[in-house]
């Protein structure tokens, strides 16, 4: 049998040959490797991405469910709710709002709105519409300029309020009834000491014009005591003037100046703000400020009463009242602040009450007046005292907001 012997050149291609089978296979085996690694990758994404979109979409459920409960409390609010756009159009409003305004109010211009609705009442922040009392109080919305107004229908509130008022003032009037009587009891019958002296005989022209004097300062203090009573009872009316808290400042310490001037108390006005603007009645602001000044001069005075003899013109020079204003958290701050004797603690909480005085002139009503004032102004009043170091008198106002500004 003859043995087959293949030629050097067929034995290179068949080992060429092998080589690229080996290769291939190499090649076949790191794809199929490749490929199950990629399928397990698909495996793995599509589990996580099927995750994904299960919590998307109950995140989308949730707040589905989240926009119907708020659009249903906005249905069912009984307070008004308007939502502006950055121009100031209506872009929403629930029902308790279109039916306040008795009309439909997306895409109105709430400026022209207003102007055309609402009229300012006499508390800050309220408006009048037809017969219905509108608190309304503004918030941002959003960066690009929006706003939600809440709208609150005072009317019954207001109502009950003004019935409180009228009711307080009653029982307080019946309550200084007999103290108001002792009070003008005094100076009544010391007027008509002095005038019955006039009537005198051979009475002396000096001695006739110093009787006189002093039944006329009766007469006056009289007065004066009439007018605080009068005022107390029929309440403050408060208009709706702006005033610029530098002219409030001014006036206040134009009416003072003579009387500190007289009594060598240094009287000065600190502080900044002076183009804040409020929103009310001038005349009453500036006379409860004078009451506030009145009440720290006589303070002053009061301390230096109480001190040694030989150091009372001392401590009257060393006497001090000074008035400012600045705005702090949106509000106006206005104090009074004096170097007088200091209120003691178990007073302070009853200096606000009316006919209570520690002085045995007056009805007790100037701070009493004040605070009411300040309080139909929609502020607050507060006194901080240190027994021996002075008292502070702080009235906080608002300050008109934008929907004010654009009636």
């Amino acid at each position: 049998m003859k043995q087959v012997v293949q030629a050097p050149g067929n034995e290179l291609k068949a080992q060429e040959l092998q080589r690229a089978f080996d290769a291939f296979n190499q090649v076949s085996l790191a794809l199929t490797q490749s490929y199950q690694g990629l399928q397990g990758r698909v495996e793995s994404l599509t589990v996580e991405l099927a995750v994904a979109n299960g919590e998307l979409r109950r995140q989308y459920e949730e707040k589905e469910a989240l926009s119907e409960r708020l659009s249903l409390l906005l249905k069912a609010l009984p307070a008004g709710v308007v939502v502006l756009d950055s121009a100031a159009r209506v872009s929403e409003a629930n029902p308790a709002a279109s039916e306040m305004f008795a009309q439909v109010m997306i895409g109105e211009s709430w400026p022209a709105l207003a102007q055309a609705r609402l009229v300012a009442a006499e508390a800050p922040d309220e408006w009048q519409l037809g017969a219905r009392r509108l608190a309304i109080a503004e918030s941002p919305l959003d960066s690009a300029g929006g706003r939600i107004l809440l709208i609150h229908d005072v009317t019954a509130a207001q109502a009950l309020k003004t019935e409180l008022e009228r009711n307080q003032r009653l029982v307080a009037m019946g309550e200084m009834a007999a103290s108001l009587a002792h009070q003008l009891r005094t100076p009544l019958a010391t007027a008509l000491l002095y005038s019955a002296n006039l009537a005198q005989p051979g009475l002396a022209e000096t001695a006739r014009l110093r009787f006189a004097d002093k039944a006329s300062a009766q007469l006056k203090r009289l007065e004066r005591l009439i007018q605080e009573v009068l005022l107390f009872a029929r309440g403050e009316s408060i208009g709706r003037d702006s005033t610029p808290a530098r002219q409030l400042l001014a006036e206040a310490a134009q009416t003072v100046e003579p009387l500190f001037l007289a009594k060598g108390i240094a009287f000065r006005i600190v502080g900044g703000s002076a183009e804040t603007v409020v929103t009310g009645s001038r005349k009453a602001l500036v006379g409860a400020l004078v009451n506030l000044l009145e009440n720290a001069l006589q303070a002053c005075l009061t301390a230096g009463e109480v001190s040694e003899l030989g150091a009372v013109t001392a401590a009257t020079e060393r006497a001090e009242v000074t008035l400012g204003a600045e705005l702090r958290a949106g509000q106006l701050r206005i104090a009074v602040r004096d170097t007088g004797a200091g209120i003691a603690p178990e007073i302070q909480a009853r200096v606000f009450e009316p006919f209570f005085t520690t002085s045995g002139q007056g009805t007790g009503l100037g701070l009493a007046i004040a605070l009411g004032v300040v309080r139909a102004h929609g502020g607050a009043m507060t006194v901080h005292s240190v027994p021996g170091e002075g008292s502070e008198f702080v009235i906080m106002l608002p300050v008109a907001l934008a929907i004010e500004q654009a009636l």
